[in-house]
């Protein structure tokens, strides 16, 4: 019991020292029960203060001694491995929220070839670390999280990463990367070590056998690629990423990926069945109104990506001639074209490796494509959603997401006629300037 007692009040110190450290300290402390944030972070110290605090509480870790140690050394040589300004590198990120064909679009960069880092998803570990008991996460603490790890991925610094992956890599290595198989770059030849007989990887490589990722030599492959793109869809406001835009090392474009609401519902009905099983059974005819944290969880996502392009749009100083608005259903529609434009704008070049990708990956069957498959006939896709959606839902979403949908140029449905007639678009041809 003395001893529960110990590490119980270490977790307790630990949830303090985090309001004065950097965003993601704490998460790194490793302790058997994830920490209950109910507090909002303050402004973050600089590394050199992890001893300095430390000292002036006169505490001691027996039982944390080690995962501080690794912290501490980690906070001391953050920018260690961080790569060197030089014209001609550019540096995207590609911002989503799920069901919006991001993997889909994602790829577009992944198959440029030699000279592209590319990562699919990487938050995964943050948001994962993130979560509390009750589902959510402590929206400040996450933005700068998510924030400083996009930072130092592409500075090709991967320590602060590593911090949120569970199990914590040893000596840089791990098992366990969040989808590592559909990051090209992780799987090239100069990051593939050799297979170690008898470990698990629930991410490995398809194109070759590799053993364990090794982070230290990711980063050195990285630090040799002209372009780095990063596709997310935990980033909630474009404006926390701010510090991005301004960071002289970096050359950071944005590229916001929108989708109709509708149809990411009735996409996300599909793919996250269980979540979305009390729209369903309000949609057969269940009794009452629909469940209205449900229906405010759909606004705020609504307002969230709007709030996010307006900023985008509007073009602050900061953000000048970094934002791109693309819809899924234009890249669906024309994909060479958007492709086209989107390389145009990140000033990468677009390969044939691209372009054949494109062709192969945009006419495809039936048989071929699934709920997570990043091949599809892509023009069919645009209306499926149409044909799947209850009208009562539909309005639903238009009610709660109405001036998203006006801002992307979705036109709204008045009847289920009109919501099944193909002869009717949805879309309005719209030009998004910035």
């Amino acid at each position: 019991m003395a001893e529960l007692s110990l590490k119980l009040h270490h977790c307790n110190f630990t949830a303090k020292l985090y309001l004065n450290l950097k965003t993601m300290l704490f998460y790194v402390f490793r302790v058997s029960d994830k920490l209950n944030l109910k507090q909002t972070p303050q402004t973050p110290l600089q590394p050199g203060a992890f001893s300095h605090l430390a000292l002036k509480h006169n505490v001691s870790f027996p039982a944390l001694s080690k995962d501080f140690k690794v912290m501490k050394r980690r906070l001391e040589n953050y920018s260690e491995h961080q790569e060197v300004p030089r014209k001609g590198r550019k540096h995207v990120l590609l911002l989503a929220t799920t069901r919006t064909g991001s993997s889909f679009v994602g790829e577009f960069f992944n198959q440029q070839g030699d000279n592209m880092f590319y990562l699919f998803e990487p938050l995964w570990h943050v948001e994962k670390m993130l979560t509390l008991d009750t589902g959510g996460t402590n929206a400040t603490a996450s933005a700068k999280a998510y924030r400083d790890v996009l930072q130092q991925l592409f500075l090709c610094d991967f320590s602060l990463l590593e911090s949120f992956i569970d199990p914590l890599p040893v000596n840089h290595i791990t098992t366990s990367l969040f989808r590592r198989e559909s990051s090209s770059f992780l799987c090239e030849e100069s990051v593939c070590s050799p297979v170690v007989k008898g470990v698990f990887e629930r991410y490995r490589c398809k194109t070759r056998r590799c053993g364990p990722l090794n982070l230290t030599m990711a980063s050195e492959s990285c630090l040799k690629k002209d372009h780095k793109v990063i596709k997310s869809v935990r980033v909630r406001q474009l404006e926390n990423l701010r510090p991005l835009a301004e960071d002289l090392r970096l050359d950071v474009r944005f590229i916001q990926l929108v989708r109709d609401p509708r149809a990411v519902l009735a996409s996300r009905m599909v793919a996250f069945a269980a979540k979305y099983k009390s729209w369903k059974e309000w949609a057969l005819g269940g009794v009452g109104p629909l469940n209205e944290d449900e229906v405010k969880k759909l606004k705020g996502n609504c307002d969230n990506i709007r709030m996010s392009a307006e900023v985008g749009l509007r073009q602050p100083p900061w953000l000048r001639g970094r934002y791109m608005l693309v819809r899924y259903e234009d890249i669906a529609r024309f994909p060479m074209r958007k492709a086209t434009e989107m390389f145009r704008f990140s000033g990468i070049p677009l390969t044939p490796q691209v372009k054949a990708w494109i062709l192969k990956n945009t006419q495809v069957s039936k048989e071929t494509s699934g709920v997570y498959s990043t091949q599809k006939k892509s023009s069919e896709q645009v209306e499926k959603w149409r044909f799947s959606l209850p009208f009562k839902i539909a309005q639903v979403v238009q009610r709660a997401c109405g001036p998203t949908l006006k801002l992307f140029g979705y036109k709204f449905v008045s009847s289920e006629k009109m919501l099944t007639d193909k002869s009717i678009s949805l879309i309005d041809d719209k030009v998004f300037r910035a």
